[in-house]
């Protein structure tokens, strides 16, 4: 039978494996995120701490995602990502023994935390870089968008498992249900059939580390949108970390109060994403990328100011929606843009400001938020959003004309396909 447009990446057999095996493990990631989050707010009741937590997890990102992209590079991908998900799962049960055994300290988080960002240093490279040996460059935004469209059920799911379980016995139950997810992962990767090409490991010179960030220098239209990327990520992206303090103190509420709000920006990202799979040209997503982050911005502050806990719930879903459409069109901009030999570097590069860029604007939000409260706090991060989009609004033109340059020289056929193709609404989204 055949797939609908929105799932064709699922005709290769690969992509299936993967697919199901992140569903299953991401939901167990998202699980152990929220329960990270609420362990440490039990122990510490401290914003300070829940930003410096978030810091821990992914300032490895920014130090040695340069490493991981040239690794990914210049050997296989496949083994890479087989090893890093095998030591995320170890780090994952040690957290549960420790919480299990009562013996759990907040230092235990922090080292915890430091090290699955070293592991995520490479995996992530490794991973997204990998997609295009599973789908082809044909299908490979759809890929993308189904891989954040997983992600982003899992946002949905996981947190939502994770406030019952919490509430009722423990949080040590999350670590463990995530360690054991990992296998699905696993088993998916060792169960997949490589074309001889993904084979044997680059012989030769090692390549250099900084090719990556000489190819974005040369080209102003991938650095404006990994730039936009890192604002998002240094602005936006830390309300994250304060949700415990909105359940708790600004809501009232509990576990289940946070896993439902973790849950709505989910819900929100899924149907954005959605939407993105459903496309099959990259044209038009320059101006997908700034529209989303100016929304972001707008629900941001409007979420600031609520004190109601269903219109909390309500304005995460188009914070979670235009984040992951953001996220998404970058992703999949910057990989149609970028020559295979370059792939993990660069795609390394966009991890940094992805995930690297985080921890710094979640220190920053914690130390703020410890000063002048969690609500303001989010609201100035959702007006650099704004600003950074009215920015990047004001040289779209420039931008959109070298994107679709740089994708001519990577893939004539997307380009002819565009411009044979009526796009009714230029002047908007599209």
């Amino acid at each position: 039978m055949p797939l609908p447009a929105t799932l064709r990446a699922l005709h290769h057999r690969n992509y299936r494996l993967f697919f199901g095996g992140q569903m299953v493990s991401l939901i167990g990631t998202w699980m152990q995120t929220v329960a990270q989050s609420w362990l440490v707010y039990r122990l510490t009741g401290s914003s300070v701490e829940l930003g410096a937590v978030g810091f821990c997890s992914q300032i490895p990102v920014l130090l040695l995602a340069t490493v991981g992209g040239t690794v990914a590079d210049r050997y296989r991908k496949h083994p890479i990502i087989v090893a890093t998900q095998s030591i995320s799962m170890l780090l994952a049960f040690v957290l549960a023994v420790l919480t299990f055994t009562g013996t759990v300290r907040i230092w235990h988080v922090f080292v915890m935390a430091s090290l699955l960002g070293t592991v995520n240093a490479f995996d992530i490279p490794a991973r997204q870089s990998f997609v295009v040996e599973m789908v082809g460059q044909t299908d490979l935004m759809n890929a993308i968008a189904l891989n954040a469209a997983i992600m982003n059920v899992s946002r949905v799911l996981g947190p939502a498992i994770a406030g019952v379980t919490v509430a009722l016995i423990g949080e040590s139950w999350c670590f463990l249900l995530n360690g054991v997810s990992f296998l699905a992962v696993i088993a998916g990767l060792l169960w997949m059939q490589l074309p001889p090409a993904s084979g044997p490991a680059r012989t030769g010179p090692h390549p250099p580390l900084n090719e990556g960030f000489l190819f974005i220098r040369r080209h102003p239209a991938v650095l404006a949108t990994l730039a936009l990327l890192g604002t998002l990520s240094f602005c936006g992206m830390p309300y994250s970390v304060m949700m415990p303090i909105f359940a708790d103190g600004i809501l009232h509420g509990g576990p289940r109060t946070l896993g439902t709000l973790m849950g709505a920006s989910g819900l929100g990202a899924v149907a954005g994403t959605l939407m993105l799979a459903s496309r099959q040209r990259v044209h038009g997503l320059v101006r997908w990328m700034a529209w989303a982050t100016a929304g972001a911005g707008v629900a941001l502050v409007a979420f600031s100011a609520s004190r109601i806990y269903w219109l909390s719930f309500v304005l995460l879903i188009p914070v979670g929606g235009s984040m992951m459409v953001a996220m998404a069109s970058t992703n999949t901009l910057v990989q149609s843009m970028v020559p295979d030999n370059l792939r993990g570097r660069v795609m390394a590069v966009h991890t940094m400001m992805f995930l690297g860029m985080a921890p710094f604007g979640q220190l920053l939000a914690g130390a703020v938020a410890s000063r002048f409260g969690a609500p303001l706090t989010i609201a100035a991060g959702g007006v650099l959003c704004l600003a950074a989009a009215a920015v990047f609004w004001m040289r779209l033109e420039v931008i959109h004309n070298e994107v679709d340059r740089l994708i001519a020289v990577q893939h004539p056929a997307e380009v002819q396909l565009a411009v044979e193709q009526t796009v009714p609404a230029e002047a908007g989204l599209d």
